[in-house]
C-alpha cells in the first residue's frame, strides 16, 4: 500500500474508487496523460536551462524563453481557437492538440536552431491553450451527471503527477541521457498516447451552428463571471507567493531548504487532489471556501511567523491543501455554469488562469522591488478576502449551496 502523499497512489486509489460501469476511468485516465505531457512539456526545461542553452549556443535567459513563449501561445490561442472550433467534432479537435505536441516535441529534439526551437515552443503552447480548453468538458460529457466532477479530478490528475514526479524525473533524465532525449522521450509517450485515445476516449459532436455561443453570450451566463473572478484573485495570490518562493524563504535564512518546502507544498498538493476528488460533485461550495479557509491560514502563519522554520514548513503543507484541488474546483463549477458552452468557458479560464500567473510575476516583482518580501503576506490577504467575497455571494450560481445546478446545467439537461 502506497504511503500518504504518494501521486501514483493517489491516481490509483480515485480511479478505482470511481471503477463502477459507468464511469469511463480507462478514457479519462488517457485525459490525465494528455494532460501530464502538457505540463511536462511547459515545465521541463525550466530544469535543463543550462544544458539546453549549450545545445543551442544561447544564454541561461534565452533558453528560459522558451518558457515564456509556450506560456504566450496558450494564453493567446484558447479562446481564438475555442471559439473558432465550436462546431468540429471534439475527439479530433483534441487529437489534433495531442498531434501538435508530437510534432514540437520531435523538432525540439532535433532542431539546431534556437529560433526554430522558440516557434516550435509557441506551437506548442497553442496546442496546450486548445487541450486544456478541451479536457474539463470532455470529461465531464463522458461521466454520468452526478459523477462530473470527480471526471475531471481523474483527467487532471496528471498536471500534479507532471510537477512532482515528471519534471524531476525529466530533469534527471536529462543530466544522464542529454536534454533532447527528454524530448524524444515525451513525444514516444505522446504516440502511446494517441492509440490510447482512439481506443478509450469517446467522440462528441460539436455544437450545432444554432447553439453556439458567443464569448459575450457565454460571459452572461450565471455563475460564469464569478468562477472567473475567484481564478482571478486566488490564482493570483499563489503565484505572487510561489514564484518569489526563494527570496521570502531567503529573508528566513532558508534558502538551501527552497526544494524541502515545495516538496512539503507539493505532497499536501496531492492530498488536496485525492480529497477533492472524492468530494467535489456534493461539496463543490464547501471544499471551495475551505480552500479560501486554508490559503488565508497559510498567509496569515507567514504573516506572523514568517521567520520561524517550523512555521514555514506548516504553512506550507495548509497552502498545498488549499491549492492542490483548486483547479478541479474552479473547472468544475465553470463546467457546471456553462453547461453546453462548457469549452468556451474553460477557454476564459485558461486565459484567467495564465493572466494570474504572469499577473503574480509582474505584481509580486513590484511588491518585491518596492515594500520587501514583508509585503506578500498581507497582499495575498487581500486578494483571498476578494475571492471569499465573490465565493460567498455566487451561493446560487458559481459555487452553488447544496447540489443546486447552475443555469448552465439546466440548458443542458433541458
Amino acid at each position: 500500500m502506497g504511503k500518504i502523499g504518494d501521486p501514483a497512489q493517489a491516481v490509483y486509489e480515485l480511479a478505482a474508487s470511481s471503477a463502477r460501469p459507468e464511469f469511463p476511468w480507462a478514457g479519462l485516465l488517457a485525459l490525465s496523460m494528455a494532460a501530464f505531457i502538457t505540463i511536462l512539456t511547459e515545465a521541463l526545461p525550466a530544469g535543463l536551462l543550462p544544458a539546453i542553452g549549450q545545445g543551442l549556443g544561447v544564454s541561461e535567459a534565452a533558453a528560459g524563453q522558451l518558457v515564456t513563449v509556450y506560456a504566450i501561445g496558450s494564453l493567446l490561442a484558447a479562446i481564438p481557437l475555442t471559439t473558432l472550433t465550436q462546431g468540429v467534432r471534439r475527439r479530433p479537435l483534441l487529437m489534433a492538440a495531442i498531434v501538435g505536441f508530437l510534432f514540437v516535441n520531435t523538432l525540439t529534439a532535433l532542431s539546431e536552431s534556437y529560433a526554430l526551437t522558440l516557434a516550435a515552443r509557441f506551437v506548442a503552447g497553442v496546442a496546450a491553450g486548445l487541450l486544456w480548453a478541451l479536457t474539463a468538458g470532455h470529461a465531464a460529457r463522458m461521466a454520468p451527471v452526478h459523477l462530473k466532477g470527480r471526471a475531471i479530478a481523474v483527467a487532471m490528475a496528471g498536471t500534479p503527477l507532471a510537477l512532482s514526479l515528471g519534471v524531476p524525473a525529466g530533469t534527471f533524465l536529462g543530466a544522464v541521457f542529454g536534454w533532447r532525449a527528454c524530448f524524444g522521450l515525451m513525444s514516444a509517450l505522446t504516440v502511446g498516447l494517441i492509440f490510447w485515445v482512439l481506443a478509450k476516449v469517446p467522440d462528441f459532436a460539436g455544437e450545432p451552428a444554432a447553439q453556439r455561443r458567443t464569448l459575450l453570450g457565454v460571459m452572461a451566463l450565471p455563475g460564469v463571471r464569478p468562477v472567473l473572478g475567484v481564478v482571478l484573485t486566488f490564482v493570483l495570490a499563489h503565484n505572487i507567493l510561489y514564484t518569489y518562493i526563494a527570496p521570502f524563504l531567503a529573508e528566513a535564512g532558508m534558502v538551501k531548504r527552497t526544494d524541502t518546502v515545495l516538496l512539503v507544498f507539493g505532497l499536501a498538493s496531492l492530498v488536496s487532489i485525492w480529497a477533492v476528488g472524492m468530494l467535489v460533485d456534493v461539496r463543490l461550495r464547501a471544499l471551495t471556501l475551505t480552500s479560501i479557509a486554508l490559503f488565508a491560514a497559510a498567509a496569515a502563519l507567514l504573516w506572523v511567523r514568517g521567520e520561524v522554520p517550523a512555521a514555514i514548513y506548516a504553512a506550507s503543507a495548509v497552502w498545498g491543501l488549499a491549492f492542490g484541488g483548486c483547479a478541479t474546483l474552479f473547472q468544475t463549477a465553470s463546467a457546471k455554469a456553462a453547461g453546453p458552452a462548457a469549452d468556451l468557458a474553460q477557454s476564459m479560464l485558461v486565459t484567467m488562469w495564465n493572466t494570474a500567473i504572469a499577473g503574480g510575476g509582474l505584481i509580486g516583482g513590484l511588491l518585491l522591488d518596492e515594500f520587501g518580501v514583508a509585503s506578500f503576506a498581507p497582499s495575498l490577504l487581500i486578494l483571498i478576502a476578494l475571492a471569499l467575497g465573490i465565493t460567498l455571494a455566487a451561493r446560487r450560481h458559481g459555487f452553488p449551496k447544496g447540489n443546486a445546478l447552475n443555469q448552465g446545467e439546466d440548458l443542458e439537461s433541458g
